[in-house]
């Protein structure tokens, strides 16, 4: 059903705004493509692709840190390189950040998207997740991973250069770019479960170099291995870049992605009986309490256009704008009322159609380098506008089913006669800022940045609005040119969320809130290609809680204290590695008079351990093959707040190897890998009154001809 925004008169501008942006990039262009024979030092434009292959970077592309080497950032930053993803075969954002310390699937299973949670909280699915660097996408679609070079997270506050977002972390996508070597591949794979896919990679460079082009396309058909489950998926991208002239560079990012998969029903925990929920065992994680009729269609479109402009030798200006819109049809089931010994209970499924999301985000920043007697700076001026738009969608009553947990039969389909009109709601978060880096010497540095953020919030129900201004400040200290010890301090707004659907108070904005945190670590890659991080941190941040009356509430703080370490790069020549671990002691601090039970208990779905490990051997012995092994751990964690049941820890395992040969002088790779190798049966997920199970062994055999 088309999209209106009736509440909004002026909802077409950040369109307006969009197209204004990217004609006034494109008359620049025209001018400095006249203008080739300037020359400048700062405008040089880096173009990926054709860096050694390692387990680690050497770079990061997220928040005010963008394009700097790890060991200068302050902060807990992680990056899954492409040689990790393809080593592991992952597929799924989730796939990617089981390498990472702290994350946990949230809710949902991830038959259809990944709802993560970093640390014990939530990765919001509408702000955290960025394209490039910058641009807001919607987490409401699995985001594919065949165009993307890295994923990159940077974990906690990062409220300086995003605005208002959870303190869980930035989780960036870098797309690839064409390189200086031509590409061009094609890759097809199959799991034992039924699904197949096929996969082209083409890159360029034209021009005299001054342009290029990479381009992926996808196409599938979905099976994880869940009965009744059933689907297929398709992306197409486009990734461009112009050195127009020396002092400015174009790069512009189009991708479309589709999804339309069944989805598999939540469960619902059980009523507590004198303060205890008893949970039910774990299902054989190939059953499928809905039908496949309970479609999952999903769409998005995100575009991106940036431009960088030197001003002289030691100033430089960015300006970026972009638009993602992602949509959706769905039929989501919770399968609840169940008897623990029977099986017996109610699948319960909610109807909606067109829903919309849209995000549109603009930025224009300026960085320049400086000295004040002899004290050198790198300065950060700029000012985003983001605006996400909603539309919940057309909705119908819902539906109960009889059902049984143990026994489930593919439910009858059901078709609504009526739906009715849902409504919409948009977020204005408009913020400028300032980051000033400080050499003091070669080994000290001194970060410090502030943001002044005015956010709005209007929905049917509600409408809020906030202003502050957050302070960033940090310290840098290198005793030796390969290692860092660092400390920082960090404030940010967040929003608290959205009563989700489950919930009486279905659709209601909380009002935001402050959140603060405070780290110090160690980096270093003294062991030469290795690059380890430890770090201790705390953050403190509004609770969010569920009351008598089945609301969504907020009340409360909840702190989280850890220490997380990581390593990833190589040992040796032969030997590939990645792995993390985080040590949590989370607890709800204070509490509100309606959820007073909670005081010092865990938040749900936060586990107090996670750790993962990943390896790679090359066997000298034959060139070409590669064998590897991963283990990935996530320890217990509370159904709810009152910590009134507890689902397992869980660990699981997967194997995997990779041939690489030449047949007719062309690179051919052959690759098979096997996820949850022992076949376990888990509670993969929890959190919001739901529970999930994990995916099924899963056996991948894959091909990738290089022509």
């Amino acid at each position: 059903m088309p999209y209106a925004s009736p509440s909004f008169p002026a909802s077409h501008r950040p369109s307006v705004l969009a197209w204004a942006s990217a004609a006034a990039l494109m008359a620049i262009a025209s001018n400095a493509a006249a203008q080739t024979s300037a020359t400048h030092t700062l405008g040089t434009v880096t173009v990926t692709g054709d860096a050694a292959r390692s387990f680690s970077s050497r770079d990061v592309g997220v928040g005010a840190f963008r394009d700097q080497d790890p060991l200068d950032v302050p902060l807990t930053n992680n990056v899954v390189t492409r040689e990790v993803l393809d080593a592991q075969g992952a597929r799924s954002v989730y796939g990617a950040l089981r390498n990472t310390a702290g994350v946990t699937r949230s809710q949902l299973s991830g038959s259809t998207y990944d709802n993560i949670s970093i640390r014990g909280i939530l990765v919001e699915n509408r702000g955290n997740y960025r394209l490039n660097g910058t641009l807001p996408i919607v987490n409401l679609i699995d985001i594919p991973l065949e165009n993307k070079e890295r994923v990159e997270v940077l974990k906690g506050a990062s409220s300086l250069y995003y605005g208002l977002v959870p303190p869980s972390g930035i989780v960036n996508f870098v797309t690839k770019r064409a390189g200086k070597t031509p590409v061009t591949s094609v890759a097809t794979s199959i799991n034992n479960h039924g699904a197949a896919d096929i996969h082209l990679d083409i890159g360029r460079r034209f021009a005299d170099d001054r342009m290029g082009l990479r381009v992926n396309a996808v196409a599938g058909k979905e099976d994880y291995g869940i009965a009744q489950s059933d689907g297929d998926r398709s992306l197409f991208s486009a990734a461009y870049d112009w050195r127009v002239s020396p002092s400015f560079t174009l790069k512009a990012d189009l991708e479309h992605y589709r999804k339309d998969v069944s989805e598999q029903a939540a469960i619902a925990n059980p009523p507590a009986v004198g303060g205890v929920i008893r949970l039910p065992g774990v299902p054989d994680n190939k059953l499928n309490l809905a039908g496949p009729w309970q479609r999952y269609d999903a769409q998005a479109t995100n575009a991106l256009l940036r431009g960088d402009i030197a001003l002289g030798d030691t100033w430089a200006l960015t300006l970026e704008t972009g638009r993602a819109e992602t949509e959706r049809d769905r039929r989501y089931s919770q399968f609840q009322n169940y008897n623990l010994a029977t099986g017996d209970g109610t699948l319960r499924v909610f109807f909606a159609n067109g829903q919309r999301y849209v995000n549109t985000n603009h930025r224009v920043e300026t960085t320049g380098r400086f000295a004040t007697s002899g004290v050198q700076h790198e300065l950060t001026l700029g000012y985003t506008y983001n605006q996400r738009e909603a539309y919940s969608g057309d909705s119908a009553p819902t539906a109960d089913i009889p059902q049984n947990l143990y026994n489930p039969v593919p439910p009858a389909p059901v078709s609504p006669a009526t739906f009715a009109r849902g409504t919409e709601s948009a977020i204005r978060d408009k913020g400028a800022y300032v980051f000033d880096r400080v050499l003091l010497g070669e080994r000290w540095q001194l970060l410090a940045g502030l943001r002044s953020a005015n956010y709005s919030n209007t929905s049917a129900v509600a409408r809020y609005s906030a202003s502050k201004v957050s302070p960033n400040v940090s310290v840098l200290f290198k005793p030796v040119p390969q290692t860092s010890i660092y400390a920082s301090y960090l404030e940010g707004l967040e929003e608290t969320g959205t009563a989700p659907a489950n919930r009486a108070n279905s659709g209601e904005i909380l009002p935001p809130a402050v959140n603060k945190q405070k780290e110090i670590g160690i980096k270093s890659r003294a062991l030469g290609k290795l690059l380890t991080q430890v770090a201790l941190f705390q953050i403190d941040r509004p609770q969010t809680s569920i009351d008598a009356g089945n609301r969504f509430i907020l009340g409360g703080k909840t702190r989280y204290r850890g220490m997380e370490a990581s390593a990833s790069g190589e040992i040796g020549s032969n030997f590939s590695a990645i792995a993390s671990l985080l040590l949590l002691d989370a607890k709800i601090a204070s509490v509100g008079t309606a959820n007073a039970g909670e005081l010092g208990k865990i938040p749900e779905n936060t586990p107090r351990r996670t750790l993962s490990v990943f390896g790679e051997y090359r066997v000298p012995q034959l060139p070409g093959l590669s064998l590897n092994a991963g283990a990935f751990h996530v320890g217990k964690r509370a159904v709810n707040n009152l910590n009134q049941a507890f689902v397992g820890a869980y660990t699981t395992v997967s194997l995997g190897a990779r041939y690489t040969t030449k047949v007719t002088g062309k690179s051919v790779t052959l690759q098979a890998n096997l996820d949850n190798a022992a076949d376990r049966n888990y509670w993969a997920t929890a959190g919001n009154g739901l529970l999930g199970t994990g995916a099924p062994r899963t056996l991948r055999v894959a091909a990738k001809f290089d022509l």
